[in-house]
């Protein structure tokens, strides 16, 4: 089983990082449930199967039972039959999650690619930008954050570059980020990081329970 990393921050809090090197058939099975029809392609499915393996993983580690993921209106996941929020990410062949026991979290796992290069004006400001500059390892942090933050809020409709912001910070191999949502009020969160050789982590701070 190739959990990689599970971490307990609280009593029902925690986090956990599954590498995918099975086979879909190896993955499957009925506690988990199987992949929706729609979901076509051959290493979204194994994502979709590694996701529930590892939220399994997991909640056992916090000796809670697994029974299912659910989700609101919004798409936001929550384990069912509990009131634990939830935040999964993937980025083949890693797959991330944490629990939390009732504060919104948010999880992103990213490798490092060409495109953020790309699309960086487009969901960054012009501080993010200057502070960023052309390090794509930087660059990657700051959209984990984004998309952590996009989802603790968990309610769509944000802008990236206006509502979602992050404080300029000194890159290190870990460390805090300080993040801004701008939506009905102002909410500023509390985010860690950490630099691996494959890939870059963003995660809310979990709450202790």
């Amino acid at each position: 089983m190739p959990l990689l990393q599970i971490h307990q921050t609280g009593k029902q809090s925690g986090w956990a990082i599954w590498h995918i090197n099975e086979s879909e058939t190896q993955l499957e099975n009925k506690l988990i449930g199987y992949p929706p029809t729609d979901i076509t392609h051959e290493n979204k499915k194994l994502e979709w199967l590694a996701a529930r393996h590892l939220v399994l993983s997991l909640a056992n580690h916090l000796g809670l039972r697994y029974f299912g993921i659910r989700k609101d209106i919004f798409g936001k996941p929550f384990l069912e039959k509990y009131p634990h929020q939830l935040s999964l990410s993937h980025s083949y062949p890693y797959v991330a999650a944490q629990i939390d026991y009732d504060h919104p979290v948010g999880i992103d796992l990213e490798q490092p690619k060409e495109k953020i290069l790309r699309i960086a004006p487009r969901i960054f400001s012009s501080i993010e930008l200057a502070d960023a500059g052309s390090d794509i390892i930087k660059q990657t942090v700051f959209w984990c954050a984004k998309e952590v933050m996009f989802k603790i809020h968990g309610k769509g409709g944000l802008h990236f570059s206006s509502q979602l912001n992050v404080e300029p910070f000194q890159l290190q191999e870990e460390g805090s980020l300080r993040g801004i949502i701008s939506s009905e009020k102002t909410e500023v969160v509390t985010l860690d990081y950490r630099i691996e050789p494959d890939y870059v982590l963003v995660k809310t701070k979990s709450s202790d329970h």
